[in-house]
């Protein structure tokens, strides 16, 4: 990385008489090692889930021809989208929790902070987009084919990480090129871009306006755009004559809103108020809501309970386990 961005030695400004910052130290999760050992347990099984989920729904729907339709398409790239947002924390944070090593350098910070936000930010999109494809196959059936063509669903997907990157990479370069003279020390256990402004040794109010005005966008936009989809689907659905048919799709419907709600709630309380100062052990509880727990349940609710899914897993475990028992 260019010079402008990083400095990676620690020395004196004789002008400030301040020593500059070459690493940030995140307190983590726990403040003894029984709670951490058990954060790692619990985060541990959580990323394995993540794993192993996601990779499931990609692989069912690559391999089965019968699920190459559009509500796949986005599905598969959710999964990749999840793998990748959690893999810019999770692994350091479990290395942390079991090393007790609570250090992370300048550039790994700042590197890590642009993924997660802007990963972060694709993962709103992406919600978006996916209630959007719902809407339009439950509300308008016939033309589902013609509207989600495979044009139109790429443009879709490379607008959501197009958006993304063009929200959140300005205030996070912003953030990169400002002066860090101490201290270095943040209640968190990732490199969190409020707390990360608060130890700057300048005056970093246009960029914190900057990231409130995108958050104001993104976050209800996003949610807009969600909760009228779902809203149509809902009426939709009530015109539904067989009962049964009824009690599937709010079956479906109601699990995806459990975790829109937790989602957004917990991302609109954690960013959209003002920043508490050094930071509160309530917004790493609220941070592992959004960043972990509905990570996990997503493969599990939107793709591994749907019948098509279910049933392309089911042959191929008896495909596998055939060729186990013929070895």
């Amino acid at each position: 990385f260019p010079k402008l961005f990083f400095s990676f030695s620690a020395s004196n400004d004789v002008s400030m008489n301040r020593t500059t910052v070459v690493e940030f130290v995140l307190l983590g999760l726990a403040n003894s090692r029984h709670l951490e050992i058990t954060f790692f347990l619990f985060l541990g099984i959580a990323y394995i889930l993540i794993l192993l989920g996601n990779i499931s729904v990609i692989s069912i729907t690559l391999m089965n021809n019968f699920l190459q339709t559009p509500m796949y398409y986005f599905l598969r790239n959710f999964a990749i989208l999840e793998i990748t947002f959690t893999s810019t924390f999770l692994p350091s944070t479990l290395y942390s929790l079991l090393t007790e090593r609570k250090t992370i350098s300048l550039p790994g910070c700042f590197l890590q902070m642009l993924f997660f936000y802007c990963l972060g930010t694709c993962t709103l999109f992406h919600m978006a987009v996916m209630s959007l494809d719902r809407y339009v196959a439950i509300c308008h059936p016939l033309h589902y084919t013609a509207i989600m063509s495979s044009r139109f669903c790429l443009q879709l997907i490379l607008s959501c990480w197009a958006l993304s990157f063009f929200f959140m990479f300005p205030p996070t370069i912003m953030t990169v090129q400002l002066p860090f003279c101490g201290p270095n020390v943040m209640n968190h256990f990732y490199c969190d871009a409020s707390l990360l402004l608060q130890l700057s040794c300048t005056d970093t109010g246009f960029i914190e306006e900057l990231m409130f005005i995108i958050l104001i966008i993104v976050l209800p936009g996003t949610l807009a755009v969600t909760a009228v989809s779902y809203g149509c689907i809902i009426v939709t659905v009530l015109h539904i004559p067989s009962s049964a048919g009824r009690r599937k799709a709010f079956s479906t419907c109601s699990a995806h809103l459990i975790v829109v709600t937790v989602f957004y709630s917990t991302c609109i309380y954690r960013y959209i108020r003002p920043a508490q100062r050094g930071g509160q052990d309530s917004d790493k509880i609220l941070s592992l809501f959004f960043s972990v727990l509905t990570q996990t349940l997503n493969p599990y609710i939107y793709s591994l309970r749907n019948r098509q899914v279910k049933q392309a897993l089911k042959e191929r475990i008896l495909k596998f386990s055939g060729s186990v028992r013929q070895m």
